[in-house]
């Protein structure tokens, strides 16, 4: 059976509209809460955000700032324009690609200036105080491709030497720019330069080693392969014989030879036999012979005492074959010696120069004729050559008008022959061999010297100028003046010799004192570019 509905009766209606009413009207209340719990929470949050806000510190609480700039320069975000400049700016914003200086006031920029902002790609520095530019300036700056250098008073020396090496290998466009100083280069472009125009290899003597006694004399030599030096020390009464040490590069103790007084060790290596003669104040001098059977100095033979009574200075040479040494005898009643090597030892050859007081010999070979010059307290050097068929020094002349010259020493230059005469008292002098003379050449301030020694370092000529009551002066010879001017001042109390010294890659210049240690310096090339 079927039932049918019948509708609902006017009271249920309106309940059910009550109803209707009553829940519409609740879940606008509900929105309304939401909405004003939603208003709650974002008061609640802003009110957190501002005690948030006055916790911070001052500075927190600033607003974020614009790229930096600073106060001597205009800026945008990716351009600096600089006025007045101490310095080219460090705070600039490291996005920035164009920069511009103008009225700086400095003439010289840092090095590593720029390596802060390495997206530059258009530097100007015109028409600046600039003087010159650290080296490799612009090497960080990768994508430069434009630099304005021009109005500048740059010096073209040698510390620009890299800017020319620069612009021949950037692509960077550089605008000419000129040279305003030294003379030889002023108004001239700086791109036109060579490489070739800059002299910036200078060289320095530095100490190299500090020997710990007095000397008078020091004496290189090379046996079985090995070098050594010969040095006269009467303090200690010995000759020392030093060995260069390859691996630590030092002079060390090798042996020592008895010699109570001794001004000079010479030694000579020849017929491959060592030899060393020892010149004495007193108790005569003598020859000794290294022996290699037991490794030591043995006494051979004495010198004549009665010839060689105040020994000064010993010079060896070899003349057709034969072996030679003199000495310069310094005493009234003695006479300058030469002595040659036969089988046996070395013997008397001939008597030079008696009588006259001689401090020192020098050996020269000049137009292929040996010489002999002696310098002497009482006269001018005096001139002695060799005489082939005789075998034996004959008398030539005299070195100018020159008394008191205490050393004589020769060095040559291309063809020409030079001497250097020192005195004591009185100016020394540098003379020139022309023909049949020496002229001089040059003088030289001198009060107190003692030594005076030419000596050439690849391909340099100096001359080193002691003294006892200054220091010793380097000079260094000048083709071109034809002439020593002054390079160096060493600090050595009273040198009585200097000797250069080649050892394997180190160049050395021995220079003993009579009053303090000994020193060693060692010669440095140094690049002025770098």
């Amino acid at each position: 059976m079927l039932h049918h509905c019948s509708p609902a009766a006017p009271d249920e209606r309106e309940q059910l509209q009550g109803v209707r009413a009553e829940l519409g009207q609740g879940v606008m209340e509900l929105r309304r809460g939401r909405r004003m719990l939603r208003g709650q929470l974002s008061a609640l949050l802003l009110l957190l955000l501002a005690l948030a806000w006055l916790w911070l510190p001052a500075e927190g609480r600033r607003p974020p700032r614009p790229p930096p700039c600073p106060p001597s320069c205009s800026c945008t975000r990716d351009t600096a324009f600089c006025v007045d400049s101490k310095a080219v700016p460090r705070n600039l914003p490291a996005e920035v690609i164009s920069l511009t200086m103008v009225n700086a006031a400095f003439t010289e920029i840092r090095e590593a200036a720029f390596a802060h902002i390495p997206s530059l790609q258009f530097l100007s520095l015109a028409n600046n105080n600039l003087q010159t530019l650290p080296r490799d300036l612009f090497k960080p700056l990768d994508i430069l491709s434009d630099l304005d250098l021009r109005g500048n008073t740059l010096a073209c020396d040698c510390k620009i030497k890299w800017l020319v090496e620069w612009l021949e290998s950037t692509n960077t466009t550089v605008p000419a720019i000129f040279c305003s100083s030294p003379g030889q280069f002023e108004g001239q472009r700086i791109r036109d330069l060579a490489l070739g125009d800059f002299q910036c290899i200078t060289t320095d003597f530095v100490v190299h080693q500090v020997l710990p006694f007095q000397s008078v004399s020091a004496e290189p030599f090379t046996y079985a392969s090995d070098l050594y030096v010969a040095l006269a020390q009467p303090g200690a009464s010995s000759c020392a014989v030093l060995k260069w040490d390859y691996v630590e590069r030092k002079l060390r103790d090798f042996d020592r030879i008895p010699a109570h007084s001794a001004v000079h060790c010479k030694p000579i290596v020849a017929q491959n036999q060592l030899y060393v003669v020892v010149a004495q104040l007193f108790g005569g001098s003598y020859i000794y012979r290294w022996d290699t059977a037991v490794d030591k100095f043995i006494k051979i033979q004495d010198i004549d005492s009665q010839k060689t009574r105040k020994p000064n200075d010993i010079e060896a040479f070899q003349i057709e074959g034969d072996w030679y040494f003199v000495i310069a005898d310094s005493s009234k009643a003695g006479s300058t010696s030469l002595y040659r090597l036969n089988q046996n030892g070395f013997y008397s050859h001939q008597a030079l120069h008696a009588w006259h007081r001689d401090t020192d010999v020098e050996y020269v070979e000049n137009d292929g004729k040996p010489r002999l010059i002696i310098s002497s307290s009482s006269q001018a050097p005096v001139i002695y050559q060799w005489n082939r068929a005789q075998k034996q020094f004959t008398a030539q002349g005299e070195v100018g008008e020159m008394l008191d010259v205490q050393m004589v020493k020769h060095f040559k230059v291309k063809r020409d022959q030079f001497l250097c005469l020192s005195r004591y008292i009185g100016d020394s002098k540098v003379v020139r061999w022309e023909g049949q003379r020496f002229v001089e050449l040059q003088t030289l301030p001198s009060r107190g010297s003692m030594v005076m020694q030419p000596f050439s370092v690849e391909q340099r000529q100096y001359l080193a100028l002691g003294s006892d009551f200054s220091f010793t002066h380097v000079y260094l010879w000048e083709e071109e003046k034809q002439k020593f001017v002054k390079f160096q001042e060493l600090s050595v109390q009273a040198p009585r010799a200097f000797r250069y010294v080649p050892a394997a890659d180190v160049q050395l210049l021995l220079a003993p004192s009579f009053k303090a240690n000994t020193l060693v310096y060692r010669h440095v090339v140094v690049d002025l570019s770098l």
